[in-house]
């Protein structure tokens, strides 16, 4: 296979990367990336030079301060959205659970929520338990054959009722892409909240809230290559109406701080703006052009031992794959590759339905490969060549 042809200098931005700087090929993504030195430096000068709470009369605390501010303006930046509707948290999980639990005071008994088959529990859990307390509805929106989100379905399950649509930008089990756009409509027609998990796609592509239409976002910067956060966009109308959960003396602007409990993680906030920094250093076109080489060379070479569960090319889909290897189990097969040298999961990922949907669930859910953009067409290759013989 020749390599693909691109002004994407990968060997250069791996070298940014010191965590890469070892034998073990890192194919593990979708469960979080690794980080480039700049983000490692970030939290480490900010706890060396600038470790303060907030609101203090004096030199480091102002840092604080000004990191914060830093932060929100990063985050509008980085989702496209205005620095007071971004919400900061310990991770997505925690804030989804957060955030749905203050949406839930303006709900009402036998109100409806839809949730689909292509989703991250953490999607999905939330309504759920939101549903067990209320006396909501939650309904799941199917998936095609193909692992591509059912929109017919989803508009026929829309009713007057319907106060959330809770579904993936990108599944983090099978990599297929949802209509963002088209989903936000169809909630928006029935008067309901289109709420999104950006998670997954996050490393993989642009993210514009506005352009997007959702009302709710949700993401996990050490996914895109930063620290261990949770990221969340809401729109300024909702934030403006909802109570918050909070304690009283904590100040209620800006408008997304209201969401926050407790001090945030200062340094982690460090780390997030320079993984931001680093991937506008990269570039989106760079990332998303050379993750599509990659993604369809390891598509065009999969071996006959293999079933690939899902979209059969890079369109409509991010380079995540997920696999039945012929006569091995998912763990055996993934303990194989670990061996190897190859760092990979198995399981379900937390993404039940979608196990369920395809018949996996019984089969130990399936092996995942995922791809980012400091992965080389080499490790590809030598992957396509340790997969041919299992089983």
């Amino acid at each position: 296979m020749a390599s693909p042809q691109l002004s994407f200098d990968v060997d250069a931005a791996r070298r940014r990367f010191s965590a890469l700087d070892q034998s073990l090929v890192f194919f593990d993504g979708p469960g979080g990336t690794q980080v480039p030195d700049q983000v490692i430096e970030a939290i480490s000068t900010y706890l060396r030079d600038s470790n303060a709470n907030v609101s203090g009369p004096y030199e480091t605390s102002r840092r604080t301060e000004a990191l914060v501010a830093s932060a929100r303006q990063t985050a509008a930046r980085f989702l496209g959205c205005g620095p007071d509707e971004t919400i900061f948290g310990a991770n997505m999980t925690t804030l989804n659970f957060a955030l749905s639990r203050t949406l839930g005071r303006t709900l009402e008994a036998g109100d409806e929520l839809l949730v689909t088959r292509l989703d991250h529990d953490a999607n999905v859990a939330p309504w759920l338990e939101l549903a067990q307390d209320r006396d909501l509805v939650v309904r799941f929106v199917d998936i095609r054959n193909d692992t591509t989100l059912d929109l017919e379905d989803l508009a026929q399950q829309l009713t007057s009722r319907t106060r959330v649509v809770a579904f993936p930008v990108a599944s983090n089990a099978v990599g297929t892409l949802t209509d963002v756009r088209r989903v936000a409509d169809l909630a928006h027609e029935a008067g309901a909240l289109a709420w999104a998990d950006a998670v997954h796609y996050a490393p993989h592509g642009p993210l514009d809230v506005t352009e997007l239409g959702v009302d709710l976002l949700v993401c996990s910067p050490y996914k895109f290559f930063g620290p261990h956060l949770g990221l969340a966009f809401g729109r300024r109308e909702l934030l403006e109406q909802w109570r918050p959960y909070k304690v009283r003396p904590a100040p209620n602007e800006p408008l997304g701080h209201r969401f926050e409990t407790g001090t945030l993680p200062h340094e982690l906030l460090a780390g997030f703006v320079a993984a931001v920094e680093y991937v506008d250093s990269i570039g989106w076109e760079a990332i998303c052009s050379w993750e599509r080489e990659l993604g369809q060379r390891f598509l065009d070479g999969l071996p006959p031992n293999c079933r690939l569960h899902g979209l059969p090319s890079m369109e409509g889909r991010v380079p995540t794959f997920a696999l039945s290897v012929e006569g091995l189990a998912p763990a055996e097969a993934a303990a194989r590759l670990g061996e190897q040298g190859f760092a990979v999961w198995h399981g379900n990922y937390y993404a039940l339905e979608v196990m369920r949907r395809l018949g996996l669930e019984d089969a130990g859910g399936a092996l995942r490969i995922g791809f980012v953009h400091y992965n080389t067409p080499g490790e590809v290759n030598r992957l396509l060549d340790a997969l041919a013989p299992l089983g």
